[in-house]
């Protein structure tokens, strides 16, 4: 379902995004006038492994849950794209077919530009470029961390980790409790503990162990963070 504009909430995230908010005024006003919005309710299909690039696309609500399959016919989440995050270039500048199927996580909303214009405004402004360049740097630094993470830290750090970045990225602040925070983002144990390398069993016991030391409480919703610090203080110290 389409839209012709974004709302408040929605321009907000992608005007604050850490990497758009960077670009000169100029550059972000052509994407925005190329831009145009789609709406996805959840388990849509964004976009589909092995299908030729056509956009480049941002999140401005929900969230795009990017997926692979296993060789058994699994389904295994890699990574979920948040508000303000752009994504797809890679294949449009590869020539290459997309690598990974795309799914809307809840009600989803993208800024999406076609491919045609996104090279108009590649050819416009030579900055993109370098703020293209700049993006993907940053991805390979967090995919490197993301392995040195799996392979030096226990699951207890990396899961309080998952946990921190969640909560920022989607806390609300708990209606109850003004000192608790809520992840707005609804994942089953099973998706979190694709996204951590493990199996569910191991992050079920990880987070009763957090919920016993009033870490966190786990409700039928979702999770609730009921002490920030001392999950960062298990994601610095757990070696």
């Amino acid at each position: 379902m389409d839209e012709p504009i974004l709302t408040v909430e929605e321009r907000t995230a992608i005007n604050s995004g850490r990497w758009f908010s960077a670009l000169s005024p100029s550059l972000k006003h052509d994407i925005l006038r190329y831009a145009y919005v789609r709406r996805y309710r959840d388990g849509d299909l964004l976009a589909a492994r092995g299908e030729p690039p056509e956009e480049w696309l941002a999140c401005a609500k929900g969230a795009v849950r990017v997926s692979s399959t296993s060789i058994s016919g699994k389904q295994i989440t890699l990574t979920y794209v948040e508000p303000g995050i752009w994504f797809g270039d890679v294949a449009i500048f590869d020539g290459d077919r997309r690598t990974h199927d795309a799914y809307a996580h809840g009600d989803t909303t993208t800024l999406c530009v076609a491919k045609s214009d996104f090279k108009k405004i590649l050819s416009t402004h030579v900055e993109l470029y370098e703020a293209l360049l700049r993006l993907h740097a940053r991805r390979i630094r967090q995919l490197y961390g993301l392995v040195e993470d799996l392979n030096t830290l226990p699951l207890r750090a990396r899961l309080a980790k998952q946990l921190l970045h969640l909560v920022r990225s989607y806390g609300v602040p708990s209606l109850s409790d003004g000192s608790e925070t809520r992840i707005g983002l609804q994942l089953a144990q099973e998706e979190l503990a694709q996204l951590l390398g493990a199996s569910r069993q191991r992050v079920n016991q990880e987070l009763k162990s957090m919920e016993r030391d009033s870490f966190i409480r786990i409700e039928p919703g979702g999770l609730v963070i009921r002490d920030r610090a001392a999950l960062m203080r298990i994601a610095e110290t757990d070696l």
